[in-house]
């Protein structure tokens, strides 16, 4: 008597992998563009990183060579100094990267791309004012307000001229007051150069340490609050969009 043995089928997998993009750049192809960016913008980050490894990796280096371990601990430095070489290229491309937006119409909107989870910000300025612009090249006159969300309240950010910026952003806190109430705190920036403004660098620090007010659903609350309330701008003129100045968020947040 005979017996047929079936052999089971291995199972599919049901989760199906995206295929790559072609067109998308790797990993090493972003951090190569990133690399090359910063660098025109400060030519001593080479300097600085080659600083930094030789602080980790010398240090160790001697100890082991000093105890007999010289490949043990030689690995570690290494280990060490490509860490701090990585953290120092981080800090001075975040820096490379805000002194390029710098004067730069749609500068705030840019910096708060680097906001952490928790925040929601808008991508396009939620109240602008061209004032007497009539093209890109004629911009340095126009005032923008960005708005941002989350548990330390509402914060408005605004750039340009002071007068402009200011009466823009004044104007902007009272729409917002008729529909989050007294109860939800409302914080305004005024970016520029000079008394009474914070450079594009420390937006998203200033923000950092903000007191929390609000839980996490009442910031989702608010926030849809404001998304129904629109925005108020005049059109800009044709060819200026402050959503093409966008910074390298792995870059600015070091990673």
């Amino acid at each position: 008597m005979s017996t047929s043995s079936t052999a089971t089928a291995p199972k599919k997998s049901r989760r199906k992998r995206r295929p790559k993009d072609p067109n998308k750049p790797g990993r090493f192809s972003q951090i190569s563009t990133l690399y090359k960016g910063a660098v025109k913008q400060n030519p001593r980050i080479p300097l600085w990183m080659a600083l930094a490894f030789l602080v980790g990796f010398l240090p160790l280096l001697l100890i082991g060579l000093a105890w007999g371990h010289p490949f043990y601990l030689g690995f570690i430095g290494l280990m060490v100094g490509l860490l701090l070489m990585m953290i120092v290229f981080g800090r001075l491309a975040e820096r490379a990267a805000y002194s390029q937006l710098d004067g730069q119409p749609g500068a705030s909107g840019a910096a708060l791309g680097a906001l952490r989870r928790g925040w929601f910000v808008e991508q396009e300025p939620v109240a602008a004012d061209a004032g007497r612009a009539r093209n890109p090249r004629d911009m340095g006159s126009a005032a923008m307000v960005f708005r941002a969300v989350g548990r330390p309240g509402v914060v408005l950010i605004g750039e340009g001229p002071k007068a402009n910026a200011s009466k823009l952003l004044n104007s902007e806190k009272k729409r917002v007051e008729r529909v989050v109430g007294p109860e939800v705190p409302i914080t305004i920036y005024r970016v520029g150069q000079g008394e009474d403004t914070v450079a594009v660098s420390e937006i998203t620090k200033r923000m950092g340490k903000l007191d929390k007010k609000l839980t996490t659903a009442e910031v989702t609350a608010v926030n849809k609050r404001l998304r129904a309330l629109g925005t108020k701008r005049p059109p800009i003129p044709p060819g200026m969009d402050p959503r093409n100045a966008r910074p390298d968020r792995r870059g600015m947040r070091g990673r």
